[in-house]
């Protein structure tokens, strides 16, 4: 099986040289990433709005909810969120900023407070304890070092806070679409920003310091197979 995985990757490594060029001239990212975003966002956003849906139950003493994005992207989550949502966006890329300008336009029921040009890993900018919400979606599948990150989702949350995650996982591994995973994560990896297609994010999530975890396995309604496999739910610190 091994041998079989190798040569049908080196197979593929030929087919997808045109996308190579394509992103060694700096058009792919450009391409995947608009036209990737918006289809996912439209099939997936049932499930985001039934995820986001209690939100306001993990309000503070403040009143209104504090609430803290990683790799926010172009604002795209911004809409399930509760009115007087106070959000703090972080993302490693400082590009984004500027696309985020259009979101809160488009979302006046939240207020915006500042964005932040950092890694999930390492967010020494935001203070312990200091927020009510931490929402990670579609970021967890790329990121260097997954413990890191929660780690630091921990440290940033207040007790009783929550964090809210929706990603693409790995498929059971007695399945065709596993194996077709396994054959197509090399080229996937080097194409699409590090994304790993065979994560399996939610042993990472079980080990992690939570008091409450409320995790759920779903495929998702996606026109890619290889990305239906998903979970989402909280975990509460």
């Amino acid at each position: 099986m091994a041998l079989t995985i190798f040569i049908l990757q080196l197979a593929v490594y030929i087919l997808a040289f045109p996308i190579y060029l394509l992103n060694f001239l700096g058009l792919w990212n450009r391409i995947c990433k608009i036209w990737f975003t918006a289809t996912y966002n439209e099939q997936m956003a049932s499930k985001k709005r039934e995820l986001f849906s209690n939100l306001q139950e993990f309000v503070g003493s403040s009143g209104k909810l504090s609430l803290l994005e990683l790799g926010c992207g172009t604002g795209a989550n911004f809409k399930y969120y509760p009115p007087g949502c106070r959000v703090t966006c972080i993302d490693p890329n400082p590009n984004f900023e500027k696309f985020l300008i259009k979101s809160v336009a488009e979302n006046r029921h939240v207020q915006f407070e500042r964005f932040v040009v950092a890694a999930g890993e390492n967010m020494h900018q935001v203070a312990d304890g200091s927020v009510d919400a931490v929402v990670c979606t579609l970021v967890l599948c790329s990121v260097e070092n997954q413990e890191q990150i929660l780690q630091e989702v921990c440290r940033v949350l207040r007790p009783g806070g929550a964090f809210y995650f929706m990603e693409h996982v790995a498929a059971e591994r007695s399945t065709w679409n596993y194996f077709w995973q396994q054959v197509l994560h090399p080229v996937w990896y080097l194409v699409f920003d590090g994304c790993t297609l065979t994560r399996e994010t939610w042993k990472a999530l079980e080990r992690a310091n939570f008091s409450k975890l409320k995790l759920q396995h779903l495929q998702a309604p996606l026109s890619w197979e290889l990305l239906r496999p998903h979970i989402y739910g909280y975990a509460v610190k």
